[in-house]
């Protein structure tokens, strides 16, 4: 809740363009799943405790944006995602996005 409140959005869709999966199917929000990511190593969770914490969890609820009564998705959405970031420096620039974000929120002098 604190990363929210201090930060907003920390990652948002404009940094991850071209995240979305190519098969033509309708995603969730890179930036969404990056945070939830962010969320799932900060706790040491697998992908179904994720996923069912992001479908029950009002603290992760409100970190992602979400509506209370937002059904979540399936676990196997984080899988896809971590396969999707694993391409290039997908990775690379996830970190990247969060170290300018906090330094600029003056949290970090990580440069």
């Amino acid at each position: 809740m604190w990363v929210r409140d201090r930060l907003d959005e920390l990652f948002t869709d404009a940094d991850f363009t071209d995240w979305y999966s190519g098969d033509g199917r309708r995603g969730l929000q890179p930036a969404r799943l990056a945070m939830v990511s962010v969320l799932q190593y900060a706790e040491n969770l697998f992908g179904r405790q994720t996923a069912e914490a992001v479908r029950c969890r009002l603290d992760w609820k409100y970190c992602l944006g979400l509506k209370l009564d937002d059904p979540g998705f399936d676990y196997s959405v984080l899988s896809e995602f971590r396969d999707r970031m694993a391409e290039g420096d997908r990775a690379d620039r996830l970190l990247a996005v969060m170290v300018d974000y906090l330094v600029a929120a003056g949290l970090s002098t990580i440069t």
